[in-house]
């Protein structure tokens, strides 16, 4: 399920902090707190796949200008796409749980309050099709792809997509969350085939990200945008990819993935 969020921004202070992605992410899981106890309890540890968050956004939709580490709103209205990999007919709950909600967007230094002014659910781009149909599906990163490898220390060797590995660590990662949602052996038949296009200048543009900045718990990771990405599976197979997000970090907003065009193969 995808939903479009509105956001007006209560009160005159608009500076953002640029890393507002797990402040994004802390407040959407403050709001589905809110909901009934077993069925928050249900979206927290299963969803569709035990071990998996259930959820990714986009990048905020804002006019702004950024001054060093801070993101200055030019406008109070704010944006974002968030997609959810649950039952359809879940959608109404969801939008009562986000409705006329506040979300904070805050870390030591600025904070913003806005207020939800609408939740619009958006219509499937592969609804038409039946779970098992091969199709290819061309989209694009709304937010960072972020895909690596762990080194000897198990930290992450973030990829860049013109790296060899790259495609075959998204591939990695796509597998595990059908695996969560089905089982081994469903992830190891599935036929998953992913060619990268690149833009113009042939090169993905880079942005660093850092994951609870200015805790002990400070985490930086990299991920990429600029380029599309060409899918062919099942549809519920993309439909999970849609959904949960590609790559790594999506409860944090990355890898959310807008589909451009669809086939039937």
């Amino acid at each position: 399920m995808k939903f479009k969020v509105t956001l007006e921004c209560l009160g005159n202070y608009k500076i953002l902090p640029i890393n507002y992605q797990y402040p994004l992410s802390a407040a959407i899981y403050k709001i589905i707190d809110h909901a009934d106890k077993e069925y928050a309890e249900f979206l927290h540890q299963e969803g569709y796949g035990k071990g998996y968050k259930f959820f990714t956004f986009s990048d905020l939709n804002a006019k702004f200008n950024i001054q060093k580490d801070r993101m200055l709103l030019q406008f109070p209205i704010v944006s974002f796409f968030i997609n959810f990999h649950l039952p359809e007919a879940s959608q109404h709950f969801i939008k009562g749980l986000f409705q006329s909600r506040k979300i904070t967007i805050a870390d030591k230094i600025s904070k913003v309050t806005f207020e939800v002014k609408n939740i619009e659910a958006l219509k499937d781009p592969l609804k038409e099709h039946k779970a098992n149909e091969i199709i290819e599906v061309n989209c694009k990163p709304l937010s960072p792809i972020v895909c690596g490898v762990k080194n000897d220390h198990n930290n992450y060797n973030f990829l860049n997509p013109n790296d060899e590995q790259f495609i075959d660590s998204f591939t990695y990662n796509w597998r595990q969350k059908i695996e969560a949602n089905y089982d081994l052996q469903t992830a190891e038949d599935a036929l998953l085939l992913t060619e990268i296009d690149f833009y113009k200048n042939n090169k993905a543009r880079s942005r660093l990200i850092t994951i609870k900045a200015g805790t002990p718990a400070e985490t930086k990771i990299r991920g990429f945008l600029n380029f599309k990405l060409n899918l062919k599976a099942e549809k519920r197979f993309i439909e999970i990819l849609q959904n949960c997000g590609a790559g790594l970090y999506n409860a944090q907003g990355m890898g959310f993935l807008q589909p451009i065009k669809t086939n039937v193969l």
